[in-house]
């Protein structure tokens, strides 16, 4: 059976803001802060125990580049990383797949990852980061 990301990746419909033969971020539906993005792998993995090392590289190498991203194109002064592996880790779906979560201080986020960011970046903060990313800026 396929899963909702696999079929974003297929059918290419998602907000993205990379894609790659590797790996690919794209924006959620419900973005926890602005720039909130979702990078997975492009092949379908479960989780972290099922994708294989050289698959796994490239896909925290693109999370790096993300983050690194929000800080050039957003000015976020932090960034949270999230990924939940299997089924006792309440993963929601089960394609590999890591948050990069933006945050400011002061974004009135008091318990994470339950909140959502009151802090606000002008323009679509998907197209900003994609547009970083593509730049080499980050």
């Amino acid at each position: 059976m396929d899963c909702i990301f696999c079929g974003l990746i297929r059918e290419g419909t998602a907000g993205w803001v990379a894609r790659g033969p590797v790996a690919c971020a794209f924006t959620p539906l419900n973005p926890l802060t602005p720039g909130h993005t979702l990078v997975v792998p492009t092949l379908h993995y479960a989780d972290i125990f099922e994708t294989p090392p050289e698959v796994l590289y490239g896909v925290t190498a693109l999370v790096q580049r993300v983050a690194a991203a929000t800080r050039t194109a957003l000015n976020a002064s932090g960034v949270n990383i999230l990924s939940a592996g299997g089924p006792g880790s309440e993963q929601s779906v089960p394609h590999l797949h890591f948050h990069v979560v933006p945050r400011w201080v002061g974004d009135g986020i008091s318990t994470w990852p339950s909140g959502r960011s009151a802090h606000h970046v002008t323009g679509d903060p998907g197209a900003r980061l994609a547009d970083a990313l593509a730049s080499g800026a980050a």
